[in-house]
């Protein structure tokens, strides 16, 4: 072998070996430029707001691209104001309406607790024991429950982030049954039972409720009676006002779901059958 084609090799070998060094230097990241200002002074994102093609898009109404078209044609509204901007940001908190509608970017879920006395009815802080301590490890989804239990009262409860389902129980004509069984700390009477039935008014506001009869089996002190208000409150008044006290208050029904299977504390998932059963109502 010649010494010009030995130099021929070793140059060869010192050009691979530095290709080998660059390759190397790139993999771990040491690019041979600076990174231009822009990169640098890049706003970091905010984790508490999202794209409103893709808030819209969560919402199951249509694709993100589909959303683009309906945001540019001024289908959606945030807070009351008509967006139109490409890009725009918005808060899990905006109210966002797509064609007047309000919409809502997380899964749906549909929770029923059966709830133990000593638990207030509220999603505020600093109220002691509260029905979403229940329901803390039940979904990820921000739900609320539908109506009022009293804190001493016990019973069904539903919570759900759906506003089609909330409107369907708060709706002043229609509204979803719920069946109470009720303990009294006297006999109710039988005049008192028809006047119930009749409806009444109270302070010039007609009470009146869906059903009320005795429970077979027990005492005249305990009656069964269906609303369709989603508080209590109304049950209070009529006893209060009729000079009965309420001892024991137990919502046992809300439409056509029960508290079989649910131990007094514990929560289920609606099944497709019973959230399709409860739309329909």
């Amino acid at each position: 072998m010649s010494k010009q084609q030995g130099g021929q090799r070793k140059g060869k070998s010192s050009v691979r070996g530095n290709k080998k060094d660059a390759k190397r230097s790139f993999a771990k990241g040491h690019a041979p430029f600076r990174k231009n200002d822009t990169q640098q002074n890049k706003k970091p994102s905010n984790p508490n707001e999202i794209r409103l093609n893709k808030y819209v898009a969560n919402s199951g109404m249509c694709s993100r691209r589909e959303a683009d078209v309906h945001i540019a044609t001024g289908l959606v509204s945030v807070n009351g104001k008509v967006i139109t901007e490409m890009g725009y940001k918005v808060k899990i908190d905006d109210e966002v309406r797509y064609d007047g509608a309000r919409i809502n970017p997380e899964k749906k879920a549909y929770v029923l607790l059966n709830k133990p006395k000593g638990f207030a009815t509220t999603t505020s802080e600093g109220k002691g024991r509260t029905v979403m301590d229940l329901v803390a490890n039940a979904t990820t989804s921000r739900i609320k429950p539908i109506g009022r239990l009293g804190r001493n009262s016990k019973g069904l409860l539903l919570f759900t982030n759906d506003d089609t389902i909330v409107d369907k129980f708060t709706n002043s004509k229609n509204g979803v049954p719920r069946l109470f069984h009720i303990e009294l700390n006297k006999n109710l009477k039988l005049e008192d039972l028809k006047k119930i039935q009749a409806g009444f008014k109270v302070e010039g506001k007609l009470i009146a409720v869906e059903e009320i009869s005795y429970i077979d089996g027990a005492s005249k002190k305990e009656i069964g009676l269906k609303i369709k208000n989603t508080g209590n409150t109304i049950i209070r008044t009529i006893f209060d006002y009729l000079k009965y006290e309420v001892e024991n208050l137990d919502c046992v029904a809300i439409g056509h779901l029960t508290k079989k299977d649910i131990p007094r504390g514990s929560w289920k998932h609606l099944t497709v059958q019973e959230l399709n059963t409860l739309k329909m109502l």
